[in-house]
């Protein structure tokens, strides 16, 4: 029964699709592996688990390689799949050069790539250093755009694969304290929901992932460690904000919210004057002093 309900929801999914044969042939004989950003650790990290368990092989993205490998090294040997690495700066020239050379080297293609890497910054907005800034922007904006523009038309003319960006709460709402780093992630949300629109019925997956507060390294890099929304909202395990993001990726939703709590604050984030909100956010995500 299950597959038959995936069957007909791809069929739907693909009610716009036409394949062109001669398009297709470039991909006979590859290989469809899933590209993982920011994928040695954290959400990242069990996005690629939750992929690897379901059988899809996997290129891990991240800065540091001996992290990358001994993710790999685990997935690999729970699941059996092929992983591949890359240590590289998604903010430095030549990235996706980089990522080709290295599926053509394995005779890949993208069949999905999850948007995962990002950084935070926490303080007011005119403390920051402006290669911070500059960083997290490069980052959170351009690196997941030029990945999603670089990566989409293939999976269009394959009428399969996806995209998956993991965007946050913090999209729905401006956040004083955070400023760059909630109006990034209003970006992603609102990127990603359109060309999940515009791609509507050609069989490709376009969605976004918004965790709250996750129990990872996230915070305490940002320098949000002693904000007060660390001890007022309780955070997600990273494995089960994959879980969700994974089930929602496969249904195809264009937003995924998870856990109980967190879609009733995204709905009232959207339905709230933001004068009544903004300054409640900004309370939560003021540092202790």
């Amino acid at each position: 029964m299950t597959n038959f309900f995936m069957r007909a929801l791809q069929s739907w999914r693909r009610r716009w699709w036409r394949p062109d044969p001669a398009a297709l042939a470039a991909y006979a004989g590859l290989r469809p592996l899933v590209i993982v950003t920011g994928g040695s650790e954290g959400i990242g990290l069990e996005l690629a688990r939750q992929f690897a368990l379901h059988g899809h092989g996997l290129l891990l993205i991240a800065r540091r390689r001996e992290l990358l490998d001994q993710a790999a090294a685990r997935i690999k040997a729970e699941t059996g799949v092929d992983v591949f690495v890359l240590a590289l700066d998604l903010t430095s020239p030549g990235v996706v050069e980089a990522i080709d050379a290295v599926l053509a080297a394995h005779r890949a293609y993208a069949d999905v790539v999850v948007n995962n890497a990002g950084i935070g910054l926490s303080g007011p907005f005119h403390e920051l250093a402006p290669e911070d800034v500059q960083r997290l922007v490069d980052l959170n904006i351009a690196a997941l755009t030029r990945l999603t523009r670089h990566y989409l038309p293939a999976m269009r003319t394959r009428g399969q694969g996806g995209i998956l960006n993991v965007g946050s709460l913090g999209g729905y709402i401006p956040g004083p304290n955070q400023a760059v780093y909630y109006a990034s992630k209003a970006y992603v949300q609102s990127l990603t929901e359109a060309v999940a629109a515009e791609t509507a019925g050609e069989g490709v997956r376009v969605c976004a992932l918004v965790p709250g507060p996750v129990d990872t390294k996230f915070h305490e890099r940002m320098g949000a460690e002693t904000a007060f929304y660390r001890t007022f909202i309780p955070p997600s395990s990273a494995q089960a904000v994959a879980r969700a993001g994974y089930r929602g990726y496969r249904l195809g939703w264009r937003v995924t919210v998870p856990g109980l709590v967190n879609p009733f604050l995204a709905l009232a984030m959207r339905i709230l004057p933001h004068r009544i909100v903004i300054p409640i956010v900004g309370v939560l995500l003021q540092q202790r002093r």
